[in-house]
């Protein structure tokens, strides 16, 4: 299991990472592959400002909709537009090219509060 240890995590399977108060937010290989093939994501928050655990926007796959949910508080300041054209990216580079949007966190603190790389791991058995 792909599982970058300089990365957080959320009990809802997005990674985040963090420079200065930007974070760049995703999904985890495990959620894309408990997925399936994505065909599409959805983020129509984008300039927004919410509360950590609000849904940010979905994720679609074959098989299922899903929502995601924002591990921080803050305002979405941009959206992967690649992934309108290309969602399999989320696939192929969950944590690379398949990020999928970007925060100006309001409250760092909150990044304490994220799962690091083995609380994570034992969530999902990894």
């Amino acid at each position: 299991m792909n599982l970058p240890s300089n990365l957080k995590y959320t009990k809802d399977h997005e990674w985040v990472s963090i420079d200065g108060d930007i974070a760049t937010v995703g999904i985890t290989h495990f959620a894309q592959s408990e997925l399936g093939d994505i065909v599409y994501v959805e983020v129509e928050t984008l300039d927004q400002t919410l509360n950590r655990d609000e849904v940010f926007g979905t994720v679609e796959a074959v098989k299922t909709v899903s929502d995601l949910f924002l591990p921080l508080s803050g305002e979405i300041i941009e959206f992967n537009e690649d992934l309108e054209k290309n969602p399999e990216t989320v696939n192929s580079d969950p944590y690379g090219k398949g990020w999928m949007i970007k925060i100006k966190v309001s409250d760092l603190a909150q990044w304490n509060d994220l799962l690091d790389h083995d609380a994570y791991g034992k969530l999902i058995g990894a």
